[in-house]
């Protein structure tokens, strides 16, 4: 994910788009929400795109769910309740009593093994969650997930939409099967066979989404809007829309499209979780600068991060490490680098680099909750320039630059991590032989005391010993200067006066069922 929750894409609806928009009240009524696509499936066994989610989110109920924007306790969904062993290798989840899929059948165990299974051999983009894992049916309402390495990190991962729950008779009529050979996304791009608390109306990847309230849902949540309309429409369309009521609900405007906004409207800002960070590379043949360590710390120490923020506006926060602060594990805000000029000359000086001259790669086409990279990067040039370095952009379209970075090409990269799931062992991909360290040029072994860190922090269940070994794990990655956090950039969700319940969560981004109305 975490790389790509791609760019707005060109393709957009009209604010039209249906005839159903600017009805905004409850009993029956429809609501419309237009966010900037990026959707590619309904299938949940397929899907990890940012528009997926929420609309996976609405038709399939997951095991174990999160309440709004708060993502630190996993509450029960489909299960009831959950048992997890001393060494964080078996989770024990009891189904829930009562629950029914949309065509009225009960939830079995069956059926959540079979939608946990099929997951895994899709081996599609959401595969990788329940890596080392095994799923057996213990009885008629009791599923056991067995992990072959501790994972305490597991609850937190059950609640993405995802691992929705499927109903396997419907899906296996339908060419599904817990297989490779599986062939039922093409049904379920037409018809949903979940137990959430919408269904499936019509579904294009391109233009809109149309969901129907579920008559015989049992959960939790209490759908208030008979019928919902999610649409594809760009930013500036999005603010025209909801401030003439054809829509009631816009998810994707900047600071600036959102100051000013009255008639009633309501404004949701709050820190993504979304980390935008530089990458020095390590790697000495593609740069001999930034494999300098006193490079790296003029550059850290002459980057202007309060200035970086007023670029993203209110809402937006420094985070003191590469784990976003809402999260478990991240360090406390006063240890966030602040910019220190004459200390970044003085660590110039000291890397014995006369002129120093490198190239930060960033794509050219991608925004983060409205901010562009582009500004993001002229911003970083001219503050490192102040402490003596010559910073060549080099933009890019998203798709060639994603080559550099994933190859570890690029000399300085400007990227963001999305978070897989909201628990500090995603971020372990950061350190020596992840994913993202080789991106920067850091292999496995470069750092044994750090690698060692991450081990053990990925198999401790303890949450005191966890925090304190992720603040070690981020204060070591801090001083050796491979990754700069910049900033989680604000996240503004616009609503109607007639709306209510409505949270950003960094899972799913909306709950549309959560919804309701005065």
């Amino acid at each position: 994910m975490s790389l790509v929750a791609v760019a707005a894409l060109a393709l957009s609806a009209c604010s039209g788009g249906t005839s159903a928009s600017g009805s905004s009240g409850g009993g029956g009524k429809t609501l419309v929400v237009d966010t900037s696509f990026n959707l590619k499936t309904a299938d949940p066994g397929r899907e990890f795109e940012t528009t997926g989610g929420v609309v996976d989110k609405a038709l399939y109920e997951t095991l174990l769910t999160f309440k709004g924007s708060d993502v630190t306790k996993p509450l029960p969904a489909l299960a009831s309740s959950y048992e997890e062993s001393k060494d964080s290798k078996t989770l024990t989840l009891h189904l829930r009593s009562g629950a029914k899929f949309s065509d009225g059948s009960a939830v079995t165990a069956d059926d959540v093994v079979f939608s946990l299974k099929r997951v895994i051999a899709l081996k599609g983009n959401p595969s990788f969650l329940l890596d080392g894992i095994t799923v057996a049916k213990t009885d008629a309402s009791t599923v056991t997930l067995v992990s072959k390495v501790a994972n305490p990190a597991l609850p937190n991962i059950l609640p993405n939409p995802a691992l929705g729950i499927l109903n396997s008779k419907t899906v296996q009529a339908h060419g599904g099967s817990a297989t490779s050979a599986d062939g039922a996304e093409k049904y379920l791009n037409t018809a949903s066979a979940g137990s959430g608390p919408y269904t499936l109306t019509s579904f294009n990847a391109n233009t809109q989404v149309v969901l129907a309230k579920n008559p015989k849902y049992t959960g939790s949540d209490t759908a208030t809007y008979n019928k919902i309309v999610i649409r594809n429409v760009e930013a500036p369309t999005q603010k025209l829309n909801v401030q003439r009521g054809d829509s009631q609900v816009a998810l994707d405007l900047s600071s600036d499209q959102v100051t000013g906004l009255s008639g009633g409207l309501q404004v949701l800002s709050s820190a993504s979780s979304d980390v935008i960070f530089l990458n020095l590379n390590q790697n000495s043949a593609v740069s001999s600068a930034t494999a300098n360590a006193k490079f790296r710390e003029a550059v850290r120490k002459g980057i202007d991060y309060k200035s970086l923020l007023d670029l993203a506006g209110a809402g937006s926060v420094q985070p003191a490490g590469i784990i976003p602060s809402t999260f478990a594990g991240a360090l406390p805000a006063a240890q966030a680098q602040q910019r220190d000029l004459a200390g970044a000359k003085a660590a110039l000086a000291a890397s014995g680099i006369k002129k120093p001259s490198v190239t930060l790669g960033y794509a050219s086409d991608l925004s983060l909750d409205g901010l562009s990279l582009q500004t993001l990067a002229e911003r970083v040039q001219a503050q490192l320039k102040e402490v003596g370095i010559t910073v060549t952009l080099a933009p890019a379209p998203t798709t060639t630059e994603l080559d550099n970075y994933r190859n570890g090409k690029e000399q300085i990269g400007l990227w963001y991590w999305g978070p897989d799931y909201p628990d500090p062992n995603d971020y372990l991909v950061f350190l020596p032989g992840g994913l993202v360290g080789l991106r920067a040029g850091w292999k496995a072994g470069a750092d044994p005391s750090l690698t060692a860190l991450g081990t053990k922090a990925a198999s401790t269940t303890d949450t005191a010993t966890r925090q304190k070994l992720y603040e070690q794990i981020q204060t070591k990655m801090n001083a050796v200067g491979l990754f700069v956090p910049l900033m989680q950039p604000s996240r503004h969700m616009v609503a109607a006066a007639s709306v209510t319940g409505a949270a950003y969560n960094p899972v799913w981004t909306i709950d549309v069922a959560a919804l309701g109305a005065k």
